[in-house]
């Protein structure tokens, strides 16, 4: 998996840096697992603006993607890697024995062919799922489920992994991408391999429109608002705009806004890094 890089012929291409694709098998979606995907311009159903920034953008479709990895005894071979616009990582279409298909998120180095399998008692190779208490201490891991049977929750995005650094009793400990360490029962099942397209955050859109492909529209920062617009707005020439704060008055760039009673607390051993 590599990166495009542009001759500035124009303009929009003096920057823009783009992957190669050389990983994508398949340009059609497998239209039994499609479902469709209903822009909201930001509105709400009254037609009020709720969220900012957010109109325009290419129409799509939803691909419905296996995070349970539940099909437990049967193999599966890998049909194709394909794009998925919902996600910056990518997908692949697997067929299982009996016929059925499914989108999983593709491990880095999937190939056409493979065959991956899932459930207790399966070999910790790429691809495969199986329950957390049967991984090798130190294997890089990724969709990873925080609560058994709920799904893979963790590390699901472009190039990301987590790494199972030990097993105290019934639980696993995992160093995420951000830095947390955190324990996770070892029931809970995690796909050995790290996520594909590890070269996602190389890319450059080059030029504004593409944002607006993307559906995102114009973002104007709060210092260059009015008083009655932003907390950060007003005053003569360019002022600092004083402490970072929302639109609606609250901190940031510092500000913990995690609850101190949340339940979860008592599983995290060591915060992110700032």
């Amino acid at each position: 998996m590599a990166v495009r890089k542009f001759k500035p012929v124009t303009p929009g291409q003096r920057n823009k840096v783009i992957s190669s694709f050389d990983e994508i098998t398949c340009t059609k979606p497998h239209k039994a697992l499609l479902e469709p995907l209903k822009r909201t311009g930001g509105r709400n159903n009254t037609g009020q603006m709720t969220m900012r920034y957010i109109g325009g953008g290419h129409k799509k479709m939803y691909r419905i993607i296996d995070f349970l990895r539940n099909k437990d005894g049967q193999t599966a071979t890998v049909l194709t890697i394909e794009y998925d616009p919902n996600r910056s990582a990518r997908i692949a279409l697997v067929e299982y024995q009996d016929g059925e298909k499914r989108y999983i998120i593709a491990p880095n180095g999937l190939k056409v062919g493979q065959v991956i399998e899932s459930g207790s008692g399966v070999a910790p190779d790429l691809g495969n799922a199986l329950p957390l208490a049967e991984i090798p201490v130190g294997t890089l891991v990724h969709n990873i489920e925080l609560r058994p049977g709920q799904g893979g929750a963790m590390a699901r995005s472009a190039g990301t992994f987590a790494q199972l650094a030990a097993r105290e009793g019934n639980h696993a400990i995992l160093r995420l991408p951000s830095g947390e360490t955190r324990m996770v029962l070892v029931s809970c099942r995690a796909t050995v391999g790290t996520v594909s397209n590890p070269d996602h955050n190389l890319e450059s859109f080059g030029k504004a429109g593409r944002s607006r492909w993307l559906g995102r529209r114009p973002h104007n920062r709060g210092v260059v608002m009015n008083p009655h617009d932003h907390p950060m707005g007003g005053g003569e020439g360019r002022a600092s705009g004083g402490h970072p704060r929302s639109r609606k008055g609250l901190p940031a760039k510092g500000y913990k806004t995690r609850n101190p009673k949340a339940t979860s607390n008592k599983f995290i051993i060591e915060r992110r890094k700032k």
